[in-house]
């Protein structure tokens, strides 16, 4: 008896099982913009090329994706799917952000169909984006929310050992109410990204070279629009503090494209 070769996944290939005049070929037809995972892949290739389907599954599978399904269960992507996914792929590989990291990132507007085209301002400036607004509630404590310690823990899976190695370097500070220690939203998110660093070995003691960084950072740019921050006139006052947000982000940026040319240097 003549034993038939197992038939590969259609999902894979590119093409969903069905016969000429069936419905789920119809709706395919019907959006010949939406491409399937193996298209998808094919697509991708030429610049990324690790790119694989179990790679783009995984991404699925972690809330980064979410492709259209035929009734027959097949992955269905749009344009706008492929553009998310090329800006998914694009910060990992260059910009080396961690994919909780890019979720927020995703969440803030930062995706292929939904980006700022590139360019500048009304007057010829490049717009940068602060990553987090200086009058936002997180820089106000009597406003803003506060997270107790377990609460911290369990948000962001951090030791308990090394939320107090942080406080003790003065890298998170923290507030008492009622005996009991809360943190901000900015300090929360902070302890986050330190849990991560952990998980490489990174010990608090290491954190001191960023907070030093920090401090030296926010004297300069507190230097630059000291005279307009100090200022009694709530318009100069206010377009002071967009300033100070904008030089923020290009700071973080000038630093970020820094470490990003000395790392290249190590994997060359």
């Amino acid at each position: 008896m003549a034993i038939q070769a197992p038939r590969a996944d259609a999902d894979e290939l590119g093409v969903e099982p069905a016969g000429e005049d069936s419905p789920a070929r119809g709706q395919i037809q019907q959006r010949h913009k939406s491409l399937t995972i193996g298209a998808v892949c094919k697509a991708l290739a030429q610049e990324f090329p690790d790119i694989s389907i179990s790679k783009i599954r995984y991404l699925e599978d972690q809330k980064l994706l979410t492709p259209r399904r035929t009734p027959g269960g097949y992955r269905l992507y749009t344009q706008g799917d492929v553009a998310r996914l090329r800006t998914i792929l694009r910060m990992q590989r260059d910009e080396f952000l961690p994919l909780r990291v890019i979720r927020q990132e995703l969440a803030a507007g930062r995706s292929g169909s939904a980006a700022p085209a590139p360019g500048g301002a009304s007057d010829g400036t490049r717009a940068w984006r602060p990553g987090v607004s200086l009058r936002s509630p997180i820089s106000d404590r009597s406003s803003g929310a506060l997270y107790s310690l377990e609460d911290v823990l369990e948000e962001t899976k951090a030791e308990g050992k090394l939320v107090r190695e942080l406080e003790e370097y003065g890298v998170v500070k923290g507030e008492m109410r009622g005996g009991v220690r809360y943190f901000d939203e900015t300090e929360r998110e902070i302890i986050a990204a330190v849990a991560e660093l952990a998980r490489y070995g990174v010990e608090g003691r290491n954190l001191r070279v960023f907070r030093s960084s920090a401090d030296r950072e926010a004297s300069l740019l507190q230097q630059i629009l000291a005279p307009a921050l100090r200022s009694r006139n709530p318009a100069r006052r206010k377009e002071a503090v967009e300033a100070l947000e904008n030089l923020a982000a290009v700071a973080t940026h000038l630093k970020h494209l820094l470490l990003i040319r000395d790392l290249r240097k190590i994997v060359r």
